[in-house]
């Protein structure tokens, strides 16, 4: 079970994360990349963002983007909450196809 401050250091990195990938994927017209979920170890070393890549088609195509961008999203994000972390979390990124098995059932519901 998460304590608060691991509740809160996730919210504020899910936020500012988000705000990268807006700013990021403005260029990639008719792409939308957001951050549905981030989780942060107990430690504060490890944060765990699931990205919702719209469409999925492209969904591994920019998720190895993104990976292989990791230095550069914490430099961005290190930038940004440098006042409220000492230490800037190592970043994991998951693709979160959540979006895609409720279609799926809706699909199979549908039938």
């Amino acid at each position: 079970m998460q304590e608060t401050r691991q509740n809160k250091i996730a919210r504020l990195l899910q936020k500012e994360l988000s705000l990268i990938f807006q700013s990021q994927t403005r260029m990639m017209h008719g792409v939308m990349v957001s951050v549905t979920r981030c989780r942060i170890s107990p430690d504060l070393s490890v944060c765990t963002a699931y990205l919702s890549i719209f469409p999925s088609e492209k969904g591994e195509e920019i998720i190895e983007n993104v990976r292989g961008n990791e230095k550069t999203i914490r430099y961005e994000l290190g930038t940004r909450v440098r006042h409220q972390l000492r230490i800037i979390p190592e970043l994991r990124f998951f693709i979160d196809d959540s979006l895609d098995y409720i279609d799926h059932i809706d699909e199979l519901l549908k039938k």
